[in-house]
């Protein structure tokens, strides 16, 4: 198998939804699959599923296609599914809490397992039975509790200062929802997954904008 950091950050971006759809297939029963028929699912071509593949070894069998238990493993081992990974978010607010009471990141072998807020209101309560702990105690819960990811979810205007108190701790990896690129403030061995919710809305708004502007020049004869 290749060595993915030599893989285009393109094909590992995709590789999420291949294991989403294989999922679904195995839950279907389905045992195995053409190239063909998963691009009929998924909405890409059976070319780009081979190309995507082939950069992994290929799991593929000639008039066989993918047997799909076993690319839904090997796909799951890419993505570091097949360890346990213990996460943190910090500010319980409105996303924090959402973002706690979303099981499903257990099914996926990651596991909240504290919120921490400033707000001396929130402390002692919990989400999901998930503790909502204060900032005074974040280091020696890092360092017992052997954390690897922190959620992030604060405003800009805190967000730097705290991402580099948690990098200190001993955090190497931020799933971030502030509104701000972090890796911009912190070393390069640390991994930032930035997550900017508005720019989603925004390419869905363009999209939207694109769609109306084809339909009106269509209806007045101008595409």
């Amino acid at each position: 198998m290749s060595n993915t950091n030599t893989i285009s950050s393109a094909v590992i971006n995709r590789l999420p939804r291949y294991y989403r759809f294989l999922a679904d297939l195995l839950r279907e029963g389905v045992d195995r699959i053409s190239s063909g028929r998963l691009s009929q699912r998924m909405g890409v071509t059976a070319s780009q599923i081979r190309q995507d593949l082939n950069n992994f070894g290929g799991f593929g069998l000639q008039g066989y296609g993918y047997n799909v238990k076993y690319l839904h493993e090997a796909i799951g081992k890419i993505l570091g599914l097949d360890t346990a990974h213990n996460m943190i978010i910090i500010g319980a607010g409105n996303l924090g809490r959402a973002l706690a009471n979303y099981a499903d990141f257990e099914n996926l072998g990651f596991f909240i397992i504290s919120l921490f807020d400033a707000n001396p209101e929130l402390e002692g309560t919990s989400v999901r039975n998930i503790p909502v702990r204060g900032m005074e105690g974040l280091e020696a819960f890092i360092r017992d509790n052997h954390v690897d990811i922190a959620l992030l979810c604060l405003p800009k205007a805190n967000a730097i200062e705290t991402a580099r108190m948690l990098v200190k701790f001993g955090i190497k990896a931020i799933w971030n929802f502030a509104h701000i690129d972090l890796e911009l403030y912190l070393p390069e061995n640390v991994l930032v997954e930035n997550v900017h919710l508005s720019e989603s809305i925004m390419r869905l708004s363009c999209r939207m904008a694109r769609q109306k502007d084809e339909s009106e020049k269509a209806e007045t004869g101008n595409g």
